[in-house]
């Protein structure tokens, strides 16, 4: 299949190709307005399957790591496929058009209603992956969609739109529903995005987040991830091990829900460690650890030439032995409370690097965790491997977490899967924690204006005494 390509729009500065780019969008919502459900529900498949379709999705997976040079092939192959039918399973299931619900009791009625056109920022971790996600929510509520790309990312979601308004030419939708901005994009430019549009989606970086929050145009931004985990004296050790490392080593820990620390329980310390040992982590001795701490941070940033590299890529760079270049990845041990600027372990680390924390009980680890992610990655979400449910619910009672994941692979589950409840997406929002305007998985609600018809029902009116007659009784009048 052909490519099919925006026009030129780069005549004049970044407000006018914005501009022009705004207009043909409109054009595009206005053709596809009366679209019933069925319609709709036809070109978010298109969008899929531009995507999804095998050949695409390794050629856009290996343009991918090309381009950014993060990540591994394999693994976005992974990411193109089962995150896109994933989520056109969600999509498929729910009405976004006419009425949605209706409430008898309640005299309600509520129809669905576009947002507008959304400008969807993506970030240079999944440059094909994140902005069909996106493409598909928006269509979904018969919107519109500008893409603004990560510069480092801008050959591959270029691509991958082009795959996306070639589907749409396909079955005869407007192609305008899905635009890219041009090269070459810069933060100028995706101001101006930011500014024209009537709803900004941004997955990436919190800079860009900042900006979308400050644009003046509504904005939904997702926070950052440090995501640590617990394994407690309960858990099936070499289940919890196989499935962190599984998880670590998707795409190379591009993703944010990629365990970046691991708090095992004392009395199990030695047996937790075994077992990660057993699948394939690497633990560095103290002068090993070191190596790394120096190679991966440099002057205060992270080192690009090792994030979301191959083990033994990374295991070169760093000067670590043969040994450890053979391993899937890296375990450095550090002190409990050893958390903060002036220890960057704690920190996210988008590498096969894995901070390990033993705690001499269940609070001491609960502590641990929540001093992680007050200092990165508050709100984002947090796992445990346990039989313990207790353990699980205290988490969620008393974190400040979106997602609490139970002996789970924390990348699989927390965007959705087919093992857990969650929206399938790849932009989780973080709460009011992280300064985020949502507390779940972005998702097709996020994508929808409703309007409510509201009829008069029998009065429903309690009595002073029903209200107030507790409070009178302990409290006096």
């Amino acid at each position: 299949m052909s490519v099919s390509q925006p026009l030129n729009v780069t005549d004049g500065g970044p407000r006018q190709v914005v501009a022009g780019l705004m207009d043909r969008a409109r054009v595009a919502m206005d053709a596809f307005a009366d679209a019933d459900q069925a319609r709709v529900d036809e070109a978010v498949t298109a969008l899929a399957w531009s995507i999804y379709e095998p050949g695409r999705a390794e050629e856009l997976a290996a343009l991918a790591v090309e381009d950014t040079g993060l990540g591994n092939v394999a693994s976005k192959i992974i990411k193109n496929q089962r995150k896109t039918f994933g989520c056109l399973r969600d999509l498929m299931r729910v009405k976004t058009v006419g009425v949605i619900e209706e409430d008898p009791a309640k005299g309600l009625v509520k129809y669905a209603k576009p947002v507008g056109v959304v400008g969807a920022v993506s970030p240079s971790t999944n440059p094909a992956a994140t902005p069909v996600n996106k493409a598909m929510f928006a269509l979904k509520g018969r919107n519109a969609v500008i893409v603004a790309p990560s510069p480092a990312g801008l050959a591959t979601t270029t691509r991958t739109v082009g795959y996306m308004r070639a589907e749409l030419k396909k079955i005869g939708a407007p192609e305008d529903l899905v635009q890219v901005l041009p090269a070459p994009v810069d933060k100028a430019l995706t101001q101006a995005l930011m500014e024209a549009v009537d709803l900004i989606v941004i997955t990436g970086s919190q800079n860009n987040v900042r900006r979308g929050y400050s644009s003046g145009t509504p904005c939904i931004g997702v926070g950052a991830g440090n995501v640590p985990v617990i394994i407690d004296e309960t858990a099936d050790f070499l289940d919890a091990a196989e499935k962190i490392r599984m998880s670590k080593i998707f795409d190379n820990s591009t993703s944010c829900s990629s365990e970046n620390s691991v708090t095992i329980l004392g009395p199990v310390y030695e047996q937790a460690m075994a077992a990660l040992r057993q699948v394939g982590g690497y633990l560095c001795n103290a002068e090993e650890k070191e190596k790394v701490r120096q190679a991966l941070w440099q002057g205060g940033k992270l080192n690009r030439r090792l994030i979301a590299k191959d083990a033994a890529v990374f295991a070169r760079e760093v000067g670590l032995p043969e040994e450890a270049a053979k391993c899937d990845f890296f375990m450095v041990e550090e002190p409990l409370g050893a958390v903060g600027k002036d220890h960057p372990f704690s920190d996210e680390k988008l590498s096969l690097v894995l901070t390990v924390y033993k705690a001499p009980d269940f609070p001491t680890a609960k502590k641990q965790v929540t001093d992680v992610l007050n200092f990165v990655g508050m709100g984002h979400s947090v796992g445990i491997h346990t039989k313990d449910q207790d353990h699980a619910r205290e988490l969620a009672e008393d974190l400040n977490v979106v997602r609490v994941l139970v002996n789970q692979a924390h990348t699989f589950g927390n965007g959705g899967s087919f093992t857990n409840g969650l929206n399938f997406t790849l932009s989780m929002g973080c709460g009011t924690w992280a300064g985020n305007s949502i507390s779940e998985n972005l998702n097709y609600r996020h994508f929808i204006n409703i309007t409510h018809l509201v009829r008069e029902i029998p009065e429903d009116k309690p009595s002073e005494e029903d209200l107030f007659g507790a409070y009178w009784g302990k409290y006096g009048k």
